[in-house]
């Protein structure tokens, strides 16, 4: 099968399309056809040798969410899935490929009126927008700064921070990105790489952080007693690293939201067929994945980046 392979770690072109050899699905698994894999920012981390989190060393398949149809399965699993549209987490591995062996049990179905495209745009960044605003529960007439608010996930969030009846503040990265989340209903909008961009907001009750670093501090200090803050992505590097007793000292509340991987497939459902539009911004064949990567790191990116893999 065609595949995209990490031959060692380091820049976008460390990425090289080759063959590997057809998964076979082992004991409750299921064998997923790929049409769309997922790209999210963390995996340009992953492949640059700086992820925050745990990962295999190369040679690897990157990618940790695709869609596609189920084309077989394997001992234990339900013969039923066979044929059915499905978005899928493949455990942190696996998923720059034509064909990908994941766990059955968590699978997604995909809505049938939902085009496969949207849906793998909502695997991830949807299930982390749900369970980001259920952590936070903004409330009617609250102030809500979303920051990398013209990202995958930001986009999502200001959808949703509105449907919940919030004045949405929108932080994003240049003019264009900007204007992206002004489309998505946002009532305010600010350009975070402009010195002092806070200086020219009033004070919000919730920030989701998507920066870290220092635009999600600076963030911070628009809140006061009663405000919560959480965290989703590191677009700066580094997470916000706010220390505890000074949050306190403001009356803020640093939320830290966990699930179990029920409710994380749950969030996923609610995303599907929640009524929310992802932005699907850059496409790009499997075979220039290293094109995406460095889209990506550009910061030229708006919305979701996909994987195109399955050929016309």
């Amino acid at each position: 099968m065609r595949a995209v392979w990490l031959k060692e770690f380091g820049g976008p072109e460390m990425l090289v399309p080759g063959d590997a050899p057809e998964p076979v699905p082992a004991e409750g698994e299921a064998l997923i056809e790929v049409e769309f894999a997922n790209i999210t920012f963390v995996e340009t981390q992953m492949r640059a040798g700086a992820s925050p989190f745990p990962m295999k060393d190369p040679p690897v398949i990157l990618g940790n969410g695709v869609g596609g149809v189920v084309k077989a399965v394997g001992p234990g699993a339900d013969t039923g899935l066979v044929g059915r549209r499905v978005v899928s987490a493949t455990g942190g591995t696996g998923a720059y490929a034509e064909l990908v062996a994941v766990d059955a049990a968590g699978m997604v179905d995909v809505p049938g009126d939902l085009p496969l495209d949207e849906a793998v745009a909502l695997l991830a960044d949807g299930r982390t927008a749900v369970m980001m605003l259920r952590a936070v529960g903004p409330r009617p007439g609250e102030r809500v700064l979303v920051e990398a608010a013209a990202g995958g996930v930001g986009t999502l969030l200001v959808q949703l921070a509105k449907a919940a009846g919030a004045t949405v503040v929108a932080a994003a990265g240049g003019a264009r990105k900007v204007a992206v989340a002004l489309r998505q209903g946002a009532d305010e909008a600010v350009d975070y790489r402009e010195p002092g961009w806070t200086n020219r907001l009033d004070g919000v009750d919730v920030v989701l952080d998507g920066v870290g670093g220092d635009v999600a501090r600076e963030a911070f200090t628009l809140l006061g007693a009663g405000g919560r803050m959480v965290s989703f992505g590191l677009a700066s590097g580094e997470w916000a690293n706010i220390p505890e007793d000074e949050a306190t000292k403001r009356g803020v509340e640093l939320v830290r939201p966990t699930a179990t991987p029920e409710q994380l497939r749950e969030f996923t459902r609610m995303a599907l067929t929640g009524n929310l539009k992802p932005v699907i911004g850059q496409r790009f064949p499997l075979e220039r994945a290293a094109d995406a990567h460095a889209a990506i790191e550009s910061r030229a990116t708006v919305g979701k980046t996909l994987l195109e893999v399955r050929r016309p």
